[in-house]
Formats: C-alpha cells, structure tokens, sequence
C-alpha cells in the first residue's frame, strides 16, 4: 500500500514537472517565434522602401534601358519598374478625378522609374550613394526619396530589436530559474532514498544517471508538448490574421522546435543533476527541512 501510493506521488510529480516545463518551454517558444516574425516583419518594411528616379525629356530609349539593366542588375536594387510619362498621367488622373492634361494642355510628367531596395541597403547612407552615382548621369533630372521615413524604420526597428534582446534574457533567466526549482522540488521527495544509496556505497555518477536520464524524457516529452502547443498557437494567429501565413517559413520553424526539446533536455538533465549533488552534499540532519 505504502509502495503504492509512493509510486502515485511520484508519478504524479513527474506529471507536475512536465506541465511546468511545459508552460515555460511554450513560453519561450512564443518569444522565438515574435523574434523570427519580427525579423521577416522588419525586412519586408525594409524591402518596399524605395526611391524614384526622374528622367529628363531629352533621355533616349537606349539610355533609359540601358539604365534599367544597370538597376536590375545591380545588389541593391530588389526590383525596378519603369514608369512612363503617360501611365504616370493616367495615375494621378485617377487619383485625382480629373484630366489634369487636357486642362494643361500638354503632359507635364516625366519618365520615371521605381525602385525597391533589398532589405540590407533599406538606409539613408546607402541611398546617398546610390543618388550620388546615379545624378551623375546626364539624363537623370532626379531621385528622391523619404529621409525621414527610412530613418524613423530603421530607428524603430532598433528599438524593438533591443527591446526583444533584453526581454529574450530576462525570460531565459527566469525560464532556467523556474524549471531548476521545479526538478529540485521534484527531488526533494526522494532525497532519503539519494542519501542512503550513497551512505551504502554508490558513486555520486551512479546516483545522479536515473534522475539525469529521467529529466532528458521530461525535457523531451515538455518539449513536444510545448511545440504543439506553439503550432496551435500559429494556426489561431494565422486564421486571425492571414499574412502572419505569408511570413512563416518552415525551416525556421523546424529549427525553433528542435531547439525548444533541446532547452527542455539540457535545462531539465542539468538541474536534476544539481539537485542531486546538492542533496548529497548536505548533513543527514539538514535533509529534515
């Protein structure tokens, strides 16, 4: 009966320290998947930032498509669409709700073209160059470009970057915190058993391998758990907002729930090995409290 009813406690230990782990692991896991989101999120801002560049009346159409090669071609440049002057008219025509050309008589806009930068050349340093390069060309009148609005993306993207970074430690700190505490609580109960087994003779490894072993088969069974739970978690997301589907990539995805197991079986192997050793190291009349 006593065995028993000891078997129970254990078991349903085992199961406490399972949830916990869990739930830590989960959380963990939805602060990878805001870092992974937030790095796709940052670069697909990035990349439908652009600039226009504005063609004088008197550039050729060997001039204006030899340009466009050199922009498509080019690292910088994701893509590059040419504009002419009568589809920009047609644009601001609709736009405006009135036939602007008519009214002037003739059509005042240029040929123009649009381009989308990569990601990694979304900044003012960057376009400064590429604007200095460019208007060095005769037939260019112009480029423009948002200063301010590229500075304040890339200035936010910054903050949020740091802002994540510093709560990523935070949480790891208290994430490790919380499952050591968890397992050695776990423990506690069979810290007679532990001082016996060494009083009678077995090594410190000897007594430490089962419990090691069976915190690598929680942080295992925590970290499928937390994972599914992850992929419930996207699938609500992703029904509430759908292009959150179009920023999931499944490499990253396969990665993180690799990674999140791995936490849970390097957290949970390690704690139960410290909570050993520390049962180990205290007197007999320590183990009372």
């Amino acid at each position: 009966m006593s065995d028993n009813l000891t078997k129970k406690r254990l078991r349903t230990s085992g199961i406490t320290v399972v949830i916990s782990l869990s739930l830590v692991l989960f959380m963990l896991g939805a602060l990878g998947l805001l870092v992974i989101n937030a790095n796709k999120l940052s670069k697909h801002f990035k990349e439908n930032v652009g600039f226009q560049i504005y063609l004088k009346d008197t550039a050729s159409s060997a001039q204006t498509d030899a340009l466009l090669q050199e922009i498509s071609n080019s690292n910088y440049a994701k893509s590059v669409n040419l504009i002419n002057k009568e589809q920009a008219a047609e644009k601001l025509k609709a736009d405006l709700g009135e036939d602007f050309v008519s009214f002037l008589g003739s059509n005042p806009l240029l040929n123009s073209m649009e381009v989308k930068l990569n990601a990694n050349f979304a900044n003012t340093d960057t376009l400064q160059i590429i604007e200095k390069a460019l208007l060095q060309k005769s037939y260019i009148k112009e480029v423009v470009y948002q200063k301010d609005m590229i500075n304040n993306l890339n200035k936010n993207t910054k903050a949020i970057a740091f802002f994540i970074l510093i709560f990523s430690g935070a949480l790891l700190i208290v994430a490790i915190a919380l499952i050591n505490n968890t397992i050695r609580l776990s423990i506690y109960s069979q810290r007679f058993l532990i001082r016996t087994m060494y009083l009678v003779g077995a090594t410190r490894s000897f007594i430490s391998k089962p419990f090691i072993f069976k915190g690598v088969r929680q942080g295992i069974i925590a970290g499928i758990v937390a994972s599914v739970l992850l992929v419930g978690l996207l699938a609500i997301s992703t029904r509430f907002i759908p292009d959150l589907l179009q920023l999931q990539d499944e490499n990253l995805l396969l990665i993180l729930f690799s990674a999140i197991v791995l936490v849970g079986v390097i957290i949970s192997a390690f704690s139960a090995m410290l909570a050993v050793l520390r049962f180990l190291r205290l007197k007999t009349s320590d183990l009372y409290f």
